[in-house]
């Protein structure tokens, strides 16, 4: 250890000068906080409080789904401009008649 080094710790061993550096720069901090975790962003509007419908999943046959797509078309070339899939079954269901239909279904 050379003349220097000795000097040097000796003057950081002294009472005084220990308190100044463990007082001014050695204080403890206060733990960072952590941030908060940001969830990604919903693409998906947010839900209204009531919603009077649901979304289900039904299974058809492709023929049944090419017909139904068909009729979709006729009545949109036709005038009808939101007529869709989900609205022509919803009329269908309001104008079945239950005493026409075969037992075999």
């Amino acid at each position: 250890m050379t003349e220097s080094n000795r000097a040097m710790d000796a003057l950081f061993e002294g009472d005084e000068v220990q308190e100044i550096l463990r007082d001014s720069f050695y204080k403890p901090t206060a733990p960072a906080k952590a941030e908060p975790v940001r969830k990604k962003k919903s693409r998906r509007r947010p839900k209204p409080e009531e919603v009077d419908y649901q979304v289900i999943c039904i299974s058809m046959y492709n023929e049944d789904l090419a017909l139904l797509d068909e009729k979709v078309k006729t009545l949109k070339a036709s005038g009808h401009r939101k007529m869709s899939r989900s609205a022509l079954i919803r009329f269908a269901l309001d104008h079945v008649d239950l005493s026409k239909l075969p037992k075999s279904y």
